[in-house]
């Protein structure tokens, strides 16, 4: 299909949504499989059903936000964080630590992030934002209702304690809930948080440009306070750190110098 240039300047129109800074090939495959899904025989007649087709529109957002996520996405990565960066930075900045969870998905990795904490403070101590480009999701999260493999990592005391089965599903307590503000927000326009502590954005920057990717890394440095830490996926890495300004504690954790 051609006009596929003109399309990315239209959804950047009606959702917010630079498709230039995401990977263009495997970005334009999943595009063209929802206006293939839709009936649609080119870019402009799935842009007219964008424009007044609600549920397709929810659909064009959630298909594109690329929601893959588990509570303690490889454990050894979570038990260093545990043993090393939590009760460094809470000697450094204090118990209450100001913590951005960012593209949080479903909820998974902000709620780990309060679990993990609960082992060093108090739950009335912990405050997480929560962000994500897609307010579906975001309604998701909020209800906390996961099945058996997103909860397969969490260790087994923790999951004894902050969660219910509710038939085939798992019901995550109200006490942890309440440790999450959830957000709307875009990692590629949107003003980003002051002064934390620590920011976590897992497994999502992949989808994005090299480009894209060091101005939001350049952002997460400005965020951070001195001293505070960056914990990224494991499929992930800061390519110009020492540029940036960032000292690499090892393959996942980056500190800001």
């Amino acid at each position: 299909m051609d006009g596929y240039e003109e399309f990315k300047r239209r959804a950047l129109s009606l959702a917010g949504i630079d498709l230039s800074s995401y990977k263009e090939k495997q970005m334009r495959r999943r595009i063209d499989s929802l206006v293939s899904r839709n009936k649609c025989s080119s870019y402009d007649e799935y842009v007219r059903l964008l424009r007044t087709d609600s549920s397709v529109f929810s659909e064009f957002i959630n298909f594109l936000t690329i929601n893959v996520s588990e509570f303690y996405r490889n454990p050894d990565q979570w038990e260093i964080l545990d043993k090393v960066y939590l009760p460094e930075l809470i000697s450094k900045f204090g118990k209450r630590l100001n913590i951005w969870s960012a593209a949080c998905s479903t909820g998974d990795e902000p709620y780990s992030l309060v679990m993990a904490l609960s082992r060093h403070v108090s739950l009335g101590d912990i405050r997480i934002i929560a962000t994500d480009i897609d307010k579906r999701i975001l309604e998701q999260a909020k209800t906390g209702l996961y099945n058996e493999k997103s909860i397969k990592n969490v260790p087994e005391d923790l999951k004894k304690r902050y969660f219910r089965q509710i038939g085939p599903s798992f019901q995550i307590s109200d006490e942890i809930r309440r440790c999450v503000s959830f957000r709307e927000s875009n990692l590629l326009s949107d003003r980003f948080p002051d002064d934390l502590d620590m920011i976590v954005c897992r497994n999502v920057l992949i989808y994005f440009t090299d480009e894209a990717k060091e101005n939001i890394y350049r952002k997460f440095y400005r965020s951070l306070k001195s001293g505070g830490v960056l914990f990224i996926g494991s499929t992930e890495q800061v390519a110009d750190y020492k540029e940036i300004g960032f000292g690499r504690r090892n393959s996942f954790f980056y500190d800001k110098k």
